[in-house]
């Protein structure tokens, strides 16, 4: 269900400061947009990814993998960020860490897309910082879908034998058809994993 309120009122803000509802809410051009917190499903699929992906390509390529980072345009507009589900950055990239918030383009962002939820909205926003890649995963069916940035467009890869692949990471992903997602360096079934793992 959608909602807007032309102004929220001020105990409603600080009811959700002071209880931690306000974890997932963002901004968009100075308007609020109040996340519900992610599910369980949502969760361990996020967890488990990111945990693949640390271990995989992060940690070989001295690259790092954060969660729920609040990601700006340069300047760091208190009234203009997005919070991807995963955000992938590569030692080029390390200077738009603000701790706070990231200023600027990482390489790629992770979104899982629940129903009724906001990820494909964001992909505009993401292609305006630049990022060069954006993955959209499926909750429900774990489908993944890559998207690259091609002349400030996104293009959705094609896969390749059912395979979304990413290239910042040298990753493929499918969605196993029982409910996880498979995800392997390309071509290396050594690697692969179904994930969430449980």
């Amino acid at each position: 269900m959608k909602a807007v309120m032309p102004s929220v009122p001020p105990e409603i803000l600080e009811w959700r400061k002071r209880s931690g509802a306000d974890r997932w809410d963002e901004m968009w051009n100075g308007v609020l947009h109040i996340m519900p917190a992610p599910n369980r499903e949502h969760q361990d699929l996020e967890g488990s990814l990111e945990g693949y992906l640390r271990s995989h390509w992060g940690r070989p390529r001295g690259a790092r993998v954060y969660h729920q980072i609040n990601l700006a345009p340069p300047g760091g507009r208190p009234d203009d960020y997005r919070i991807p589900d995963l955000v992938l950055l590569t030692a080029e990239r390390f200077a738009i860490d603000h701790n706070e918030y990231f200023e600027g383009a990482p390489d790629a962002v992770v979104e899982i897309h629940s129903p009724d939820d906001e990820a494909y909205d964001k992909l505009p926003f993401y292609e305006e910082l630049g990022v060069p890649e954006a993955w959209v995963i499926h909750r429900d069916t774990k489908q993944p879908e890559v998207y690259l940035l091609k002349r400030g467009r996104y293009r959705k890869q094609r896969a390749v034998g059912g395979w979304a692949r990413s290239l910042l990471t040298g990753t493929e992903m499918r969605a196993s058809g029982s409910g996880k997602l498979v995800i392997r360096r390309v071509g290396d079934d050594a690697t692969r994993a179904e994930l969430p793992e449980s």
